[in-house]
Order: structure tokens, then sequence, then C-alpha cells
């Protein structure tokens, strides 16, 4: 099956070799030295500001989200989430079910954030801004610099959802004055699922520190302290830390997260560019590389999706909902060539001819 979801994702050689071994013991000084330099390189790629942390979850990038609004929010905090898609909802559904007050600035699918949307509340005693840099269900790539401003002028702690994001997308955490941005293994890091990992800033580790405990599991502090020796509080996902490993040495070992970004971003431009050829409509005003968001003309999102998995062996992303047969998504991480993108097409060719499209 060729993978044009946006997680979990098609790996490479070297990633699947990792995952063909057993599992180590992982409470050894051996592991600990993979998991200290996957916390170097994971704040090196965030460009993280000095004396930032990172540490490592064995959840899914949702675990993540509720961790930091568990550990880094308090009930103190006044809360603004952007909300233009499912996974801003998701922001929205945790601050709510953890009880704190919280407003959203709701975006319209597929649309960019405007400075005036936000400009209301300015001075009206918001602690945190939580958003998803990339709301992968539409393809979206929020402005985040203005974001960031915005923000810094009002003295509101800023936590980002980079899960799609992260190596597809430009992100400086230092620039954007990120409190924490969260990533996952499964999407362009190309691992398999259970991992997600939370970049943290000084500011959000004063919080984590000076709140009261909240949960077990996914507690930051507990997280933190285990990850001073490159340990983990319980047993994680080993092979796939170790994934993650071999996934961000060989990024480093080629030329950089920036050499990364535009393979991926070469693939993304070559899809884009042959895709207007076909009965369907680009969602996003303005797209991020990992993803591009489709609204069909000529038929439902829906039997696309099953026909290419079923009679093309093609997996592409569908969306949930009232969009379930509104929109379907083609992911442009993991281990994706441009022939395979020829392949898509040409299933896509063959079903114009079978009046499918």
């Amino acid at each position: 099956m060729l993978n044009f979801t946006v997680g979990p994702v098609m790996s490479c050689d070297e990633v699947l070799e990792v995952a063909s071994h057993s599992a180590p013991y992982f409470r050894t000084s051996e592991f600990s030295e993979v998991m200290l330099q996957n916390e170097k390189l994971m704040l090196k790629f965030l460009k993280a500001p000095k004396n930032s942390r990172c540490v490592f979850l064995t959840t899914s990038g949702t675990g993540a989200m509720e961790s930091c609004v568990m550990n880094i929010l308090n009930s103190r905090d006044k809360v603004i989430v952007i909300n233009g898609g499912s996974f801003g909802y998701r922001f929205v559904e945790l601050c709510k079910l953890h009880g704190y007050e919280m407003n959203e600035v709701r975006c319209e699918f597929g649309h960019q954030i405007k400075k005036e949307q936000l400009e209301g509340f300015s001075d009206k005693g918001y602690t945190a801004l939580l958003i998803n840099m990339d709301e992968t269900s539409s393809g979206v790539l929020y402005d985040i610099p203005m974001v960031s401003q915005f923000c810094r002028e009002n003295d509101i702690l800023l936590i980002i959802d980079a899960i799609s994001a992260f190596i597809t997308d430009e992100i400086d955490m230092e620039k954007f004055n990120a409190a924490a941005i969260i990533t996952g293994s499964q999407k362009a890091l190309a691992c398999q699922p259970g991992i997600a990992a939370i970049a943290l800033a000084p500011d959000a580790l004063e919080r984590i520190e000076n709140n009261k405990e909240k949960c077990m599991y996914l507690s930051l502090k507990d997280a933190l302290k285990n990850m001073e020796r490159g340990q983990t509080p319980f047993t994680p996902a080993v092979t796939t830390l170790l994934q993650i490993n071999k996934r961000l040495t060989t990024i480093e070992e080629n030329d950089g997260i920036e050499d990364e970004r535009a393979r991926i971003m070469e693939l993304t431009d070559y899809f884009r560019n042959k895709i207007s050829d076909y009965p369907f409509e680009l969602i996003a005003e303005d797209k991020s590389n990992a993803v591009t968001a489709l609204h069909p003309t000529t038929c439902g999102a829906k039997e696309i999706v099953r026909v290419l998995k079923d009679e093309y062996g093609i997996w592409v992303c569908p969306n949930g909902g009232d969009l379930a047969n509104e929109v379907f998504r083609i992911g442009h991480i993991g281990y994706i060539t441009k022939s395979n993108y020829d392949v898509l097409f040409a299933a896509f060719d063959d079903m114009k001819i079978r009046g499918i499209i």
C-alpha cells in the first residue's frame, strides 16, 4: 500500500531496520545517552531558547496537548483557543474538560486567522493562547508570527501544537516566544506512532514547577525530573524512541533540518502543480507543506478514499464529521517520492476514464 496520509506515514529503510529488532532493556546508560541526544537535537531543530527542555511521552499527540493543558495552565488562567477545524476544537474540548475559563477565536474552515480577530482580546486579562500551527484537517498554516506578536504585546503565554508542522514548516521557538511546542513521532519524523515530544521554554518550566500536580502518567514535572538522566518515569515506546534517534541523527548528518524541509517542499510543489489537472479544489488559503486538503467537485470524497484504497492500493486521508464527504487530504510527509505521486496521478487518470471523478 502507498500511504499518502498524514500519520502514520511511510518510513525509510533505516528507520524500519530499527523496528526489526526486539526492544532492548532501557534502564541503561546507553539508552539514556540516546534520549539525551534526542532532546538535544529536538531543541536544536526547533531553535529553542537557552535553558529549554524537551520531554518524550508515550502517548498520541492529543495526550501531549492534554498534558500541556494540565501541567502548564492553572485555575487562574484565562485562555484563548484558535479553533478552525478538528484539531483546534480538540484544544477547546480539553480546556472545557479541565474547567478553564476559555474563549474561542473561530476561523472559517480553510481560512487564515486575521489580526482583527485577536484585537478584541487585548487588555482583557487573558493569560494563555493555544493554537494548532497547522490545522491539519484543512491544511491551513496559521500566521504564527502575527499571533506571537499579539501574545508578546499582551503578555500571553503561547502554546503551539506543531504535530504536523514540525520539520515541514519553519519553526523558530525563540522567535515565536513560544512557551511549549508539541510534535509527534508518526508525522514528519516518519517513525512508528506512540511518542509525543514537548519542547518547553523557561517560562513553561517555571509554571510546571510551581503548579500543583494534577496527574500521574502525563505529569511533565515527573517527565522533566526523569529526563535529567535521560530516562522516562514509566516504560516508554522504546523502539519508537530509537527510531526517532535514527531519524534525528540522519537529518543532522544530511545537512540539517533545512535540507529535509526543502525536500518536503519540493514534493509538495510537485503535487500541487499537477493536481490542478483534476476536478479538485484546494481548500486552504495559506497552506502547510505537510498536507493538501481537497474538495472534489464531481463526486463525494468518501468514494474517492474508498476506491483508492480498495482498487488501487493507495491510502489517502479522509476527513470526519460534516466534512467526511466534502474533503479528503493528501500528505507530503514520510518516505515519499515523486514517482509515488505519479502512481497516485495514474490512479486519478484511470478514475477519470471510468467516470468516478
